[in-house]
C-alpha cells in the first residue's frame, strides 16, 4: 500500500447504541495499530470532540470487547455540535492533537453531522453503519441488526408460547423507529398472523380480515407484530380497535423496547463490524473522504455519505407475500 493519506485518527460511537460497535471499534483501533496510524477513541460522541474527551488506544485498549453489546466509548446526541460554534471548537480540538481523519460509527445522524464537519472544516471523515434499523442505505446490513432481529425472535418465540396455552391474541411492537426490517423478519421467522410496518399502507379492515379467515381456518392464538413507526396506530390503538370488533379476544400488548438493542452481538455482527472497521480504516488510507463503508454482496463498499442519507434500503415484497402466504 502507498503512503498513507492519514497519520493520526480519532474514533466515536455516536447516536443510539447497536451490538457490535465494540467489535468495529477493535477493528478500527487495530487495523490502526498495524499500518502504524496513532488511534484516539473520543468519549460520548461528538461531544468528546468538542470537550476534548479523548483516549489514545492501542491494540490491548480494545480487548475482550468484541463480544461485549453497546459501546465502551459511551454514546450520546450531541445538541451542540449541531451548532456551528460546537463544530468549531471539536475542530480545533482536533487540530491540537493533530487528528487528520475520523471514523465515525453511528446511524443516520452520525453521518449527517460527519458530513457537515467535513464540508466545512476539511477533516476527512469515513462512516460505519451502527444502528439496528438497517435504514442506511449503500449496505445489506448495519451493524446490530441481526442481533437485534434474533432478540426480536426469540421473545417472540416466547410469547407464542403463552398467547398458544391461552388462546390469546398478541400485539408485539418491535424497534426500528420508521423501518420495518425487523418487524418484517422476525414476524415471517416467527410465523405471524399479520405483519405491520410502515412502509405497506395498513388497514384495519385488512387486519379484521386476517382475524376471520384465521377463525376459519382454526386457529386459536394469534400474534401480530407492529413496527413502532407503523402509522396507522400504536400497539395499544391496534390492540383496542380489534377488541371492540372482537369482544371475546383474549389480547394483550407487549412491547419488545430496548432489550433489542442490548446483549452479546451475534456472529455476523461480529464479523460485519470486524469488516467494516477494517475498511474505514483502509479508505481513510487510501484518500477515501465523506463516505460511507458499507457490506453488498459480500464486498466492502464506499458509498457517498449523502447517498447514505438521503437514500433508504427497501423492503422485500416478496417476503410480505410470502409472510401472508404461510400465516394461513
Amino acid at each position: 500500500m502507498k503512503e498513507s493519506a492519514v497519520k493520526k485518527i480519532a474514533v466515536l460511537t455516536s447516536g443510539g447504541d447497536s451490538p457490535g460497535m465494540n467489535a468495529a471499534l477493535r477493528a478500527v483501533v487495530r487495523t490502526a495499530n498495524y499500518y502504524n496510524i496513532e488511534c484516539y477513541g473520543v468519549r460520548e460522541g461528538y461531544n468528546g470532540l468538542i470537550n476534548a474527551d479523548f483516549l489514545k488506544m492501542g491494540a490491548r485498549s480494545v480487548k475482550n470487547i468484541i463480544n461485549q453489546g453497546g459501546t465502551i466509548l459511551k454514546s450520546a446526541r450531541s445538541h451542540e455540535f449541531r451548532t456551528k460554534e460546537g463544530r468549531q471548537k471539536a475542530y480545533d480540538n482536533c487540530v491540537k492533537l493533530g487528528i487528520d481523519g475520523l471514523v465515525c460509527i453511528g446511524g443516520d445522524g452520525t453521518f449527517t453531522g460527519a458530513k457537515i464537519f467535513n464540508e466545512e472544516f476539511g477533516i476527512r471523515v469515513i462512516g460505519i453503519p451502527g444502528t439496528i434499523d438497517n435504514d442506511i442505505f449503500g449496505t445489506d446490513n448495519t451493524i446490530g441488526y441481526d442481533t437485534a432481529l434474533n432478540t426480536a425472535m426469540e421473545a417472540i418465540d416466547k410469547i407464542r408460547d403463552t398467547a398458544t396455552s391461552h388462546n390469546r391474541v398478541f400485539f408485539v411492537e418491535v424497534m426500528g423507529r420508521d423501518a420495518g426490517f425487523i418487524a418484517l423478519n422476525s414476524g415471517l421467522a416467527t410465523g405471524a398472523l399479520d405483519i405491520l410496518i410502515p412502509e405497506k399502507k395498513d388497514s384495519m379492515d385488512d387486519l379484521f380480515a386476517k382475524f376471520r379467515k384465521a377463525e376459519k381456518t382454526g386457529k386459536a392464538s394469534s400474534i401480530v407484530v407492529v413496527a413502532e413507526g407503523e402509522k396507522l396506530a400504536n400497539v395499544y390503538g391496534l390492540a383496542e380497535k380489534t377488541k371492540e370488533i372482537f369482544p371475546d379476544y383474549d389480547i394483550r400488548v407487549a412491547v419488545l423496547g430496548h432489550m433489542q438493542r442490548g446483549g452479546s452481538p451475534s456472529c455476523a455482527d461480529r464479523v460485519l463490524a470486524s469488516r467494516l472497521g477494517y475498511g474505514a480504516v483502509v479508505g481513510l488510507m487510501e484518500g477515501q473522504n465523506n463516505v460511507m463503508a458499507g457490506m453488498r454482496s459480500n464486498d466492502v463498499v464506499y458509498t457517498p455519505i449523502e447517498e447514505a442519507i438521503k437514500k433508504h434500503n427497501e423492503i422485500n415484497k416478496d417476503l410480505m407475500l410470502i409472510s401472508e402466504i404461510l400465516a394461513i
